[in-house]
């Protein structure tokens, strides 16, 4: 059974800790659902995921969503959103790149639909 990381809390980082491996991202990725690893610079990855709408109303009532749920983890996403769409890129920017609590962080924005 996965273990659902929506019922963890994120831990906030301020540096000191190594970003997570592609390995260990891998092991992580099994848990969250539809999310995508990009890299942006050679071992610097975040995570990303589009989220489709009817209408403009309804990508910002989502991205509302994420706001509030960010703040309660003090970990904050990048997000864009537009007419039926919201991406939310996560990492954590003390270590540019991924950790733990990105994928708890995921986990709990795939929890809002």
């Amino acid at each position: 059974m996965t273990e659902d990381l929506s019922s963890k809390k994120c831990v906030p980082c301020e540096g000191g800790i190594p970003a997570f491996t592609i390995e260990q991202i891998n092991d992580y990725l099994r848990k969250v659902d539809g999310w995508v690893v990009n890299e942006k610079e050679e071992n610097k990855f975040f995570l990303t995921k589009e989220f489709k709408f009817k209408d403009f109303v309804s990508s910002q009532v989502f991205v509302n969503k994420v706001g509030e749920i960010a703040e309660n983890e003090g970990h904050h996403p990048d997000i864009s959103f537009g007419w039926g769409y919201a991406i939310i890129k996560i990492y954590t920017h003390a270590i540019q790149g991924l950790a733990e609590s990105d994928f708890i962080l995921a986990s709990k924005v795939d929890k809002i639909q």
